[in-house]
Formats: structure tokens, sequence, C-alpha cells
């Protein structure tokens, strides 16, 4: 059946799963000309299927195979690419198709504004939460669709190609040059990323683990941008386990962005947030390591999971680095919301809302309200476990609501109904009142 998840039910395919994808890419900065392959080895899920959809936006495919078949029949419509497979395949069954494809890659117009492939001034970035995937691959573009990736990425020479995963391989052969990188850790196609600039690429000093990829006229303001980045992992990695991910790159591009973007393994700055008062942003999108790269969701109503707890980390490094408590964030913050419209269902925003504002910072309250009423060692104990027994697996709200009752009792209960399942936002817990 199509139309997985009602926020976005012109995407993905739930009668299969893709378990990897292998994409060769080549890719021309000067004609916004890409050209690929991708091999998606995938399974059949509960019932048996004849033909599947597979979503691919603005980009044209030319071959077509099922397990090597020559005679393999397909349409194509303006997001989607029905296969007809060979024989009616059952579930449990295993199968890969082989798809050639090329175009001008672009962003596709949603109700979330334009998300997908974007060219910048001098090369190309992917912005695709949460439905811009198919503009450069085609895939199951569904968040509960998670698969291994390899990808081979090919740019012109002076260009240096970034794409998600741990980098294997950098070559330059006729003009060109490729990256290879792959992952053994389940993705979403979401957050599937590709670059290419005129960059360097770099590790961090103060942590060799973080390679930073940014154009060389940038390398001291990037120094000083991320300068606390060490900091920041290590706090993180106390509060919520080991990092989750097999890569860390830091990519700054030298266009503006609006904001920054979080990817498997992977963030991308714009050049103007490279000033101190963008910081908070760096903490937030390393925390997405754990919180939606990690531990992900399945359903896009569920996407305070991810924000809520992003917003929160953000808090935790403001007080780490001494510019304010998290009961003052949580109290400025409160005082927003609660001068704003009372509409807003933390579970269930709407997919016009599950980028909203108030979905992040009600997100962090919530997990400030749930600290304030089960203690900070109670709490501390509640964010390991959840990284740690949802490490690279769907969560849901059912499955935090059952963990944090297990370790703060039936009380946390309708303290959780209040924040997540009601419009009004409920009062700020006191602190000289929490336990400790």
């Amino acid at each position: 059946m199509t139309g997985h998840d009602p926020y976005a039910p012109e995407s993905g395919d739930a009668s299969y799963g893709v378990e990897s994808y292998d994409l060769t890419l080549d890719y021309r900065v000067r004609t916004n000309r890409l050209e690929g392959t991708a091999i998606l080895s995938a399974v059949v899920a509960a019932e048996a299927v004849s033909s599947i959809a597979i979503d691919l936006v603005g980009l044209r495919a030319s071959r077509v195979r099922v397990d090597g078949d020559r005679r393999t029949a397909f349409s194509q419509g303006p997001r989607t690419l029905r296969v007809k497979l060979p024989r009616r395949f059952s579930a449990g069954e295993r199968f890969s198709v082989e798809i050639v494809y090329a175009g001008a890659p672009a962003p596709r117009r949603s109700r979330w504004g334009s998300i997908g492939w974007e060219e910048l001034d001098d090369g190309a970035l992917v912005a695709s939460q949460p439905t811009g995937a198919p503009t450069w691959f085609p895939c199951n573009d569904r968040p509960d669709d998670r698969g291994r990736m390899r990808i081979a990425l090919t740019a012109d020479a002076g260009y240096l190609p970034v794409a998600t995963g741990r980098p294997l391989s950098l070559t330059r052969t006729g003009g060109r040059v490729t990256a290879v990188s792959e992952t053994s850790v389940p993705v979403a196609t979401y957050l599937a990323a590709a670059h290419v600039g005129r960059y360097e690429t770099r590790t961090l000093a103060g942590d060799p683990r973080v390679r930073v990829v940014s154009p060389p006229s940038l390398r001291e303001r990037v120094d000083r941008a991320f300068a606390d980045v060490p900091d920041m992992l290590a706090l993180f990695e106390d509060a919520f386990g080991p990092y989750p991910q097999e890569d860390c790159t830091l990519v700054v591009t030298p266009d503006e962005l609006e904001i920054p973007l979080e990817a498997q393994g992977m963030a991308v700055f714009g050049v103007n947030h490279l000033v101190a008062a963008e910081q908070r942003l760096i903490a937030h999108e390393l925390s997405h390591q754990w919180f939606g790269n990690s531990v992900g969701i399945g359903r896009w109503r569920d996407i305070w999971l991810n924000e809520g707890f992003a917003c929160y980390s953000e808090w935790m490094w403001f007080e780490r680095s001494g510019r304010a408590s998290i009961a003052q964030k949580a109290a400025k913050h409160h005082a927003r919301l609660r001068a704003l419209p009372q509409d807003l269902v933390l579970s269930d925003p709407g997919p016009d809302l599950m980028f909203d504002d108030r979905v992040y910072k009600r997100g962090a309250l919530t997990l400030y309200a749930l600290r304030c009423a089960i203690g900070e060692t109670d709490f501390a104990h509640l964010l390991a476990r959840w990284t740690a027994e949802y490490r690279h697996r769907i969560a849901t709200p059912t499955d935090f609501r059952a963990l944090a009752a297990d370790i703060g009792g039936d009380a946390v209960i309708p303290l959780l109904a209040a924040w997540l399942d009601g419009p009004t936002l409920p009062p700020l817990p006191d602190p000289a009142t929490a336990r400790r």
C-alpha cells in the first residue's frame, strides 16, 4: 500500500522495505546535471506484491531492472516510479531493483517550502527533511524505512564531493573527483545528504573524530565557531551515551542558509551561522545524532521526540557553558509560549505545524517538567536508557511514556498527557519544589 504516513500521504510504499541503497552519482556543477545508478536491496513486507512504488521527483528513469531482469516494465509519473515485478513476490522475499536515471536536480515544492537538492552559487547541497530525498535518488521515502547506504559521488575537478557515511576513498581521474562513503547503521532517506563545493577537509582541533568541510577562506571563522564542539560532544556523551554514528562531519557552505540542517553523522551550516549568537544551533544539530538520527521516529507526527530533545540539549549546553541555567531557559520559553495561541497539540501537531517553533520549545519544556517531577538522578537515568535501548531503532511516544513511568512511577502518566495531548500549555514547574 502507498501513503504510509498521513502527514506525507504521497510519499513511500509500505508494501516493502529497503535494507540498503547503493548509489553511484555523477554531478556536473556548471550545467546542474545529475546522472545516477541506484541499487535498492529490498524485502517484501506483510503481504505479497506484484508491483511497487519508488519515489523519484524531477529526474527521469531510463532503465529499471528487478533482480537483473532486462524485461522489467515500469512507468513514471511526476512523483512516483511504478515498477512491475517479474512475478508475485511473497511476504519476506528479498529482491533488488537497479534504476538508471538522470536530469537537472531541483528542490520540490511542498507545504514546508522548497526541499531537496539545491544549487548553490558554486556547488550544491541537499536539504531533504521531510520529503526531499527523491529529488536526488530513487527511494522508499518513509521515516520508518531505514537502510544502510553506500554512496559514490563524482564531481568536477576543483570541487570536493561529500556524502553521508564513513569516508572510504577520494580519487581524482580525468578531471573528475570521486568520494565514496558508506554506512553500516540504518539511515532514513531524509537523513541522507550530499554536498559539492570548493571545499577543503580537515580534522577539528580538540577532537580528531570530527571532520570539518569548508572553503579555505573561512578557515579561521570556522575554527572559532566550532571551538566548543569537543566540549559539546563530551557533555552529550556523558548524558546520552557514546557518540552513536560512524562519522561526524560538519559542513560549512559559503552561502547563507535559513537554518542549519542535520543528516546522518553530518550537519551543514551556512556562513551566517559562524557567529556566537548562533552557537546554540551547533549544539542542537550535534544532539540530533542521538535524537532523530540514532533514536528515530516512524511517523512525522512524533517529531517532538527529535526536536524537543535537541532543544533541551541546547539548554544543557547553555548551562554547562555558564550562560544560563536550564531552569532559566525553561522559564523564558514558557513565558513566550504562554503569549502565543494555545492551539497546538504536541503529540499530533498536524503537518502544517510540525516544524513550528512551539513543537521544539514545548517538547523541551515537557522534558524539563518531567525532570522536575522525577528528579535529576532519575531523569539522567531515563536519558541514558532511552538512547541505549533505542539506539539505531524506531521509537514512539508510547515507548517514551512507558519508559518514563517505569523510572518515575505512574504519577508521570497524567503529567505527560497534559504536556503532550492537550493544546493548553500546562503551568511551569517551580524549580524550588523539584525533586533532586
